[in-house]
């Protein structure tokens, strides 16, 4: 009796087993034809079954693993995006690259919130102190530490002569924001600007400056020490050359100049109709009202160091009815436009600039070019940017010429009332 009773026991226990592993075969079964290899079974006794057999198919498992992140990465996960950008936040360009970091910060944010899919950007935003040698060193760090995919900046045309070439050498894409200079993209094909060169700009400032006004002379004073400056001065010179325009005296100052009194007063002497001025912002506040306090009504003609809010705010009255020749004025912009003032105002409690816009819209030519190549590979990036043609962006209709220069509608603007508006 013992003898059956045991065999029974072990004849149960074994068909037992047969029925769980039967169990455990059709749940299997129904789960690979009903849901996805990596999707958790809503069958208890099928979570039962895979904690028994979890020692014995350690095959199994690992299959699993396997399958998930390859799964994660076909859905799409956004690319990782490095800029590096050079802005100056201290020393003689301070003002413009504080409003170039928020522009570009909050083209960063928009982008990462989902106005461009597919792209996750980070940016690195380093101070290149107005010089030469610091932007040398920030591009440098850009390049071989950081290994960002693009670089934006230097703020200042000299610094960017200097800068570009590293990487140009490199072969990593830059996109200048700011420069205007005679000869930036003549670097290399690498090296690309958003921002309207002064030989652009200038010429029509003078032209709609002088419909307006019918001036027949000028004198002009201009910083010789930074590329910016001299580049304003020689499409100074050009347009009005071009146009039978008489200079009758030329002026030279040093960008740190603080006392222009010599040099403005050799200019009343000459007595011109009106004065055209290239420097940047320090100087171009202390010249015009220094001009001002001398007695000097004639109306100024400024280049693109003058066009901050900065300047108008530091200057004050004597701002008013100075002409400058711009990328972009907020009064004369389109729906997109609107839009980022409005939004760059609830970021940060200030109207933006030129050179925010520009910087706003650089993010968003890179991240155009990223999406277009669908690759972040730095010769990719350079192939796509050089493609771009009427991208709509925030100063208008935007190409790269075949030069890489920026092609764009500019204005030219006056000061009114305290503020930049559209020349009419």
């Amino acid at each position: 009796m013992k003898r059956w009773r045991s065999g029974a026991a072990r004849a149960g226990l074994l068909l037992g087993v047969l029925l769980v592993l039967a169990a455990c075969s059709s749940n299997n079964n129904k789960s690979n034809t009903s849901a996805p290899s990596n999707a958790p079974s809503s069958s208890g006794s099928a979570t039962r079954a895979a904690t028994v057999l979890s020692t014995a198919a350690p095959a199994s498992t690992s299959r699993i693993a396997t399958v998930s992140p390859t799964a994660a990465s076909v859905s799409g996960a956004a690319k990782s995006v490095k800029i590096g950008a050079a802005f100056s936040l201290t020393q003689a360009a301070a003002q413009y690259g504080a409003t170039q970091k928020n522009g570009a910060q909050l083209a960063v944010d928009q982008i990462n919130a989902g106005a461009v899919p597919g792209l996750k950007l980070t940016l690195d935003v380093e101070d290149d102190a107005s010089t030469k040698d610091q932007a040398i060193t920030v591009f440098q760090k850009f390049i071989t530490q950081d290994k960002v995919n693009a670089v934006m900046g230097p703020t200042l045309s000299n610094s960017a002569q200097a800068a570009d070439p590293i990487a140009q050498q490199a072969k990593v894409p830059v996109l200048g924001v700011s420069n205007t200079g005679t000869g930036i993209t003549d670097i290399g094909d690498y090296i690309f600007r958003d921002s309207l060169s002064e030989a652009d700009v200038v010429p029509q400032a003078v032209q709609k400056a002088q419909q307006k006004l019918g001036f027949k002379t000028v004198a002009i004073l201009y910083a010789n020490d930074d590329a910016f400056s001299t580049a304003g001065y020689q499409a100074f010179k050009s347009a009005f050359d071009s146009m039978g325009i008489k200079i009758v005296d030329t002026e030279t100052v040093g960008t740190n100049d603080k006392d222009f009194s010599a040099q403005l007063t050799k200019i009343k002497a000459a007595n011109p109709d009106a004065i055209a001025v290239e420097t940047l912002i320090d100087a171009a506040v202390g010249i015009t009202t220094q001009a001002r306090q001398l007695g000097l009504k004639q109306p100024i003609i400024g280049g693109n160091g003058f066009n901050s809010p900065a300047f108008i705010q530091r200057a004050g009255q004597a701002a008013e009815g100075v002409i400058v020749g711009a990328a972009w004025n907020a009064g004369a912009t389109n729906a997109a436009g609107q839009k980022f003032i409005a939004d760059y105002k609830a970021k940060y409690g200030s109207d933006p600039d030129q050179f925010a816009a520009q910087a706003y819209t650089g993010v968003f030519i890179l991240a155009q070019a990223m999406r277009s190549a669908n690759s972040t590979e730095h010769t990719a990036i350079r192939d796509a940017l050089a493609k771009i043609q009427n991208f709509p962006t925030v100063l208008g209709n935007f190409s790269f010429n075949d030069k890489r220069d920026a092609q764009h509608q500019g204005v030219v603007q006056v000061v009114q009332n305290g503020q930049f508006v559209p020349l009419t």
